[in-house]
């Protein structure tokens, strides 16, 4: 049975090969792509087995993502095909000033039926961790009960919970988000938050008061994911500040926030103390941020290593 155990959409991806608006974009190329499943990437590189539940249709897309997920070393023995409904589509545009625009064609997708049903109690609870995301439960009211029943089995089995908000306004309203999310944070041991969507999820921008009112929902712990100006990761022991890594240049934003989950939970899970940890998700996420792709430039566990100590990996020519 695997470390961890997450549960999510993952759907096929349509990238640019050029920046610019779709308006010119004339080139693109097939990848897969899902939040859930890049932090699972993110942890096999690392050396931490992770199984990932979720469905998917029974098409080329979803034939697509199964090969490449099961290829990335993620325990796919939980998925389920449905016969019914379509493996989901987003496309990714590249814009200027470091920009990404998502468009997704998700609605009615296989994974927006996942339901309680799809999840094995057994298999959560042999699992050591469990990262759930705030994506999940905007997809259906049925995917909504599927990471409550997650909560459910890993707190019963005394399992730490991490939990990014992800929140995505494209799927629902801010109002919506909030009444959803929020009891969800309070329940996750770790909750790893973007600032911006931890300013809009407790509504306000001021940092500190933004700490506090999430802080007081009740989570054992919180990370606050700022980017460039680092993490702020808040305790019952305190607040602590970790400063990113300089990034020489940023090609893909999509999926640093998940490598940076990826590299903070692996840290965890090896006994490191939350500074490290947070060390140990900028170094992954300084990784994606330099390859075009939400997954492919995550680093292995001898890469970030290596980074982390100033070396280069690898031999030299």
């Amino acid at each position: 049975m695997p470390d961890v155990v997450t549960l999510g959409e993952v759907m096929a991806l349509m990238a640019p090969l050029e920046a610019g608006p779709f308006t010119h974009a004339r080139h693109f190329e097939l990848r897969v792509g899902g939040a859930e499943a890049n932090t699972g990437i993110g942890l096999v590189r690392l050396g931490v087995s992770c199984g990932w539940i979720s469905r998917l249709g029974d098409d080329g897309l979803g034939r697509a993502v199964l090969h490449d997920l099961r290829g990335a070393g993620l325990d796919v023995s939980q998925v389920k095909i449905d016969p019914t409904r379509p493996t989901g589509l987003f496309l990714k545009e590249l814009l200027g000033f470091q920009r990404t625009r998502i468009y997704y064609y998700r609605r009615g997708s296989a994974a927006s039926a996942l339901s309680p049903e799809d999840l094995d109690p057994e298999y959560v609870r042999s699992s050591r961790w469990v990262h759930l995301s705030g994506i999940t439960p905007a997809l259906s009211a049925s995917a909504r009960a599927a990471v409550e029943r997650a909560f459910e089995l890993a707190r019963g089995a005394g399992i730490p919970v991490s939990f990014d908000p992800n929140l995505r306004l494209k799927l629902w309203s801010l109002d919506e988000a909030r009444a959803v999310l929020r009891p969800m944070m309070a329940q996750a041991d770790v909750v790893l938050a973007g600032d911006e969507e931890l300013a809009l999820l407790v509504d306000s921008e001021d940092e500190g008061e933004m700490v506090r009112r999430a802080w007081a929902l009740g989570m054992r712990m919180l990370v606050v994911k700022q980017g460039g100006r680092g993490a702020l990761v808040v305790t019952h022991d305190g607040e602590v500040r970790v400063p990113a890594f300089p990034v020489e240049q940023i090609v893909d934003t999509v999926g640093a926030g998940d490598g940076f989950n990826a590299g903070f939970i692996a840290a965890r899970l090896r006994g490191l103390d939350v500074t490290e940890a947070a060390r140990w998700g900028h170094g992954v996420a300084v990784h994606v941020l330099g390859i075009r792709g939400d997954w492919e430039g995550l680093p292995t566990l001898d890469e970030l290593q290596a980074f982390l100590a100033g070396r280069t990996y690898g031999p030299m020519r």
